[in-house]
């Protein structure tokens, strides 16, 4: 197994870093969740006035050999032609990535096409596409090994240029069904309360959607080890984001994390190591239904709660001018003293 050496966070500029925070010339705690992130990302870099320095979204993307048996409101073939929709700018993530200055890159993780060199994917497949777990494990060992240490390499040259903050995202129709099965077994809860709509199913297709995953279940003879689980049920995608959080926690980086798919990566890699989780910003709460039971399996506090569950780290995109204007005021914002402001001792404001 790969190991990651991922070391909890320091609290030597805790105080440092409230005292600063609270020194602002405002009443304490009056800029709400901007005051936790901006001590958030300070406490993970160290640092009294935090950077953001090249953030980076990535979306891993695979395709999964359950989608043939109609899990998904779209065809499996819908996956690498959102691909060509990215590399032409068209999709909702070039649209906010490209809003707010982001670099955007694209990671062919197992998706059933062959893409021409000259496009701006990053080939990392695996395969085309997982097996079918409804029959047999959806990958082998050696793929799931694969897929943990390409997603490792993917942020290894993304931070090699200097990109301290980083948001994952991840396309493959059918992979609200692995992630489904993932927080089922890792979060010990009913599988029939872990699956929703995905990409817009009516409560019959929920219905048939369950049972065709509870099929795959039931023939599961795995642990719940995440290896396991990963390998039996997980997407190319799923997994090398879990290789890809490890590493970005090895190495210190902030992450913004999106939604249930990209959760379930988070779930799996903090059963893997739990100091992951200090690294984490949660971008949003997405409307697929079981993604705020996963939330509370890892304490998770999303910023945005705005009805969104489209993936492609769309709402982690959304959020980020809430994370900028919290490095903002942190920097930029003038304290009492500096001001020439007169600070209330007993209640505070102004």
């Amino acid at each position: 197994m790969i190991q990651f050496n991922i070391t909890p966070l320091s609290t030597e500029k805790d105080q440092d870093l409230w005292n600063k925070i609270n020194s602002k010339t405002k009443p304490i705690g009056s800029l709400g969740v901007l005051e936790e992130i901006a001590f958030k990302i300070g406490k993970i870099q160290q640092n009294l006035s935090p950077q953001i320095q090249n953030p980076t979204v990535v979306v891993f993307a695979g395709d999964h050999g359950i989608a043939d048996d109609g899990v998904s409101f779209y065809p499996k073939s819908v996956s690498y032609q959102m691909l060509y929709n990215y590399m032409q700018g068209g999709a909702a993530i070039n649209v906010f990535s490209r809003q707010h200055g982001i670099d955007f890159k694209v990671v062919d993780a197992g998706i059933d096409h062959d893409f021409a060199p000259n496009l701006n994917i990053i080939n990392k497949k695996i395969a085309y596409g997982t097996k079918n777990y409804r029959f047999e494990s959806a990958m082998t060992k050696e793929q799931y090994l694969k897929c943990i240490s390409s997603g490792a390499e993917v942020v290894e040259e993304i931070h090699k240029n200097g990109c301290n903050f980083i948001a994952f995202g991840e396309k493959g129709i059918g992979n609200t069904s692995s992630a489904s099965l993932i927080l089922s077994l890792l979060g010990n809860i009913p599988l029939e309360e872990c699956v929703g709509r995905g990409t817009g199913l009516d409560t019959n297709g929920v219905k048939s959607k369950f049972e065709l995953l509870n099929e795959g279940l039931s023939k599961y003879k795995g642990s719940k080890n995440p290896m396991d689980v990963l390998s039996y049920f997980g997407g190319f995608e799923v997994v090398m984001t879990v290789g890809a959080i490890l590493k970005a926690a090895e190495l210190k980086m902030c992450m913004l994390i999106d939604g249930f798919i990209i959760t379930s990566a988070l779930l799996a890699a903090s059963k893997i190591n739990s100091k992951v989780l200090e690294y984490c910003l949660f971008g949003h709460k997405s409307n697929e239904k079981a993604h705020v039971k996963m939330l509370k399996q890892l304490g998770g506090k999303p910023i945005l709660d705005i009805g969104m569950c489209l993936g492609e780290a769309t709402g982690a995109m959304v959020c980020y001018p809430i994370i900028k204007s919290a490095v903002s005021f942190i920097n930029d914002m003038a304290s009492f003293e500096n001001a020439g402001v007169s600070e209330s001792k007993e209640s505070h404001t102004i």
